[in-house]
């Protein structure tokens, strides 16, 4: 008896025209029910047709020096991934009925460590503005819980009421899924919010994903945007390393307000996630090519870290609690955050309008600290603040915005030439508004900055009445 499973036991032919897909989703279901490894044929190139079918993965797959042609012209159905990496546990019962901001215990009966998520149906948060305005999303929080009740990170909101708990076990054996050169060829679907998922999709906890590349070709001057090649969604303990990506072309459509709008398209996606760490990943695109959308989108994360990582951009678009960056470069689009917790960025360089742009269409939000420490910033405009945001007071998001705590101990401002400006670290946060504030953000407890090196003079803010208790230290 072999000691893994192939696709070619199951009819597949690997030429590139021949459809592999059935094979392939019938290889993974006899791994699935033996416990056995697949290994896919190297020099093969298995094609994969606009077949509504997924294969679900449960065991660990070597995809080294394979192909995998992914053809999304007129898909069968658009939100079938390719592979779903799933685990065979079911979720456990928590009885919890309210939980409070900052809370680091909980009981945990089962005796194993689970990954929760926590909802409130009855409480909106992230209502959105602007362009893509919405009227906004269960209040939601995510943590790994582990065996002896601790929480992997302190919770980030309060919840006075519980209408939903989810507890699923992090599986203790940790599956791989490795290599492979995969390409899709591009829908040419209409261009429109109707985003294509035909990707590798990690709902199960403990997976490490290494040395996959991903190609798009076959783009044309329209087409549905993509919800990630890697999607990681509802788990903890996932790592991302030494990965290839590949960048989506921009296409308008009209938005929820009625106006154009460039359509988010992404390489990666994760949402509901704990503990995630992308290591050593890269785009096949150029990072300052603004005819391609920024890789990245995250939403309801908990403790990510990316080290070591070349992309257009990063992006918390619903919210981060605690994200380390370190050795990073980040192109045309910059860094984009909103959330809660500790924000560290270590010896990274980025390109933007700002040095870290706190999202306005989410109240330009950071409940915490955020670390600046030996860091490049190349400035795209004329327009100077480390931080930038506007948040007018006006706009009920769901919960009280916040201005960040700042330490910035080594930043270098590269620009070659310059004017009488200040570098400010916040910008005109409120802007023009004359209506009244209900909403204002709170300003923060305290700024300290050192060895920033610019030729500018260097201010707190645009709008020193923004901020008239803040402690600012400069040295």
């Amino acid at each position: 008896m072999s000691s893994y499973i192939t696709y070619e036991m199951f009819g597949a032919v690997g030429n590139g025209v021949a459809d592999d897909l059935p094979a392939i989703v019938a290889a993974h279901a006899e791994a699935n029910r033996l416990h056995l490894p697949v290994k896919a044929k190297p020099g093969a190139a298995y094609y994969l047709s606009p077949k509504g079918l997924t294969a679900t993965v449960q065991t660990s797959v070597d995809w080294t020096g394979a192909k995998f042609i992914i053809d999304d012209v007129d898909c069968e159905c658009i939100t079938a991934p390719i592979f779903r990496v799933a685990s065979a546990q079911q979720p456990l019962p928590l009885d919890v009925v309210t939980m409070h901001d900052g809370q680091i215990q909980l009981n945990n009966p089962h005796g194993c460590d689970l990954f929760v998520i926590v909802k409130n149906e009855r409480h909106m948060d992230y209502i959105r503005k602007g362009l893509n305005q919405d009227n906004g999303h269960p209040r939601t929080d995510v943590f790994v819980l582990g065996a002896d009740g601790r929480l992997s990170s302190p919770l980030s909101f309060d919840f006075d009421e519980i209408t939903s708990i989810c507890a699923y076990p992090i599986d203790a054996e940790r599956i791989t899924l490795t290599g492979g050169e995969f390409t899709t060829i591009a829908n040419q679907a209409e261009s429109k919010y109707n985003y294509h998922s035909r990707n590798i999709h990690i709902t199960r906890s403990n997976v490490e994903v290494g040395g996959i590349t991903h190609f798009v070709t076959g783009e044309k001057d329209h087409g549905a945007p993509y919800i990630g090649f890697v999607q990681l969604e509802n788990c903890a303990r996932v790592t991302v390393r030494d990965c290839t990506f590949t960048a989506h072309r921009i296409y308008d459509t009209i938005g929820s307000a009625g106006l154009p709008v460039p359509m988010g398209s992404y390489d990666i996606r994760a949402d509901r996630t704990a503990d995630i760490t992308f290591a050593r990943c890269a785009q096949t695109t150029d990072i300052h090519d603004s005819r391609y959308w920024g890789l990245i989108s995250t939403n309801f994360c908990r403790d990510l870290i990316f080290e070591d990582c070349c992309f257009s951009r990063f992006d918390a678009h619903m919210g981060v609690s605690n994200c380390t960056l370190r050795r990073c470069r980040l192109g045309w689009q910059c860094l984009n955050a909103i959330g809660n917790g500790s924000f560290l960025i270590e010896d990274t360089e980025a390109y933007g309008d700002a040095f870290v742009n706190l999202r306005e269409d989410y109240g330009c939000t950071w409940r915490g600290d955020v670390t600046i420490r030996n860091c490049t910033w190349l400035p795209r405009s004329q327009r100077r603040a480390v931080f930038s945001g506007h948040n007018g007071g006006t706009h009920d998001f769901g919960y009280t915005c916040h201005m960040p705590n700042v330490t910035i101990d080594g930043l270098t401002v590269q620009e070659q030439q310059t004017d009488a400006a200040p570098l400010y670290i916040f910008n005109d946060y409120l802007g023009h508004e004359t209506a009244d504030c209900p909403h204002k953000p709170i300003p923060p407890d305290w700024v300290k900055v050192r060895r920033i090196h610019t030729l500018r003079p260097v201010a707190l803010c645009e709008e020193p009445a923004l901020m008239p208790d803040t402690k600012y230290t400069a040295e």
